[in-house]
């Protein structure tokens, strides 16, 4: 059952997730401190034009999908949004809970759980990628 979930297709997902956050993350720094975006302007264009790279980059070297362009962009959507609320709603009670014998801060504890966020949404997104918004029985 492992080898089926983390097969190759898991290393690759990896690789475009590095090239995705390095995109991602240049765009959101670039509007922010060249072109004074806000925060929130700067980090949903970090999401958004991201997500448009890794759709592409998924479909095609990824997961090699050939279905209907318009059914997997609305699969791949809904993985996004449902993955980021699975995530980031359970990473910050966890990482509360775990850590809650420290004492850290709230802005110490709350970057954890940014962290412990980021990995469980790339879990639960290779997953859903995977088995859902590129699933090749749609293909």
């Amino acid at each position: 059952m492992t080898r089926k979930v983390f097969d190759r297709t898991f290393i690759t997902f990896l690789a475009v997730g590095v090239v995705n956050t390095l995109f991602g993350t240049a765009i959101m720094f670039v509007l922010y401190n060249v072109f004074d975006c806000s925060y929130w302007v700067s980090s949903f264009c970090d999401y958004f034009f991201g997500s448009i790279l890794s759709y592409f980059l998924n479909k095609h070297f990824t997961f090699h999908y050939q279905g209907t362009d318009w059914r997997s962009i609305v699969k791949f959507v809904l993985n996004i949004v449902v993955c980021y609320l699975i995530a980031y709603s359970l990473a910050l009670p966890l990482t509360r809970y775990a850590l809650e014998s420290m004492h850290f801060s709230k802005v110490v504890v709350e970057n954890i759980a940014m962290l412990v966020g980021t990995g469980l949404f790339m879990v639960i997104n290779y997953l859903g990628q995977k088995f859902f918004a590129f699933n090749r029985k749609d293909a």
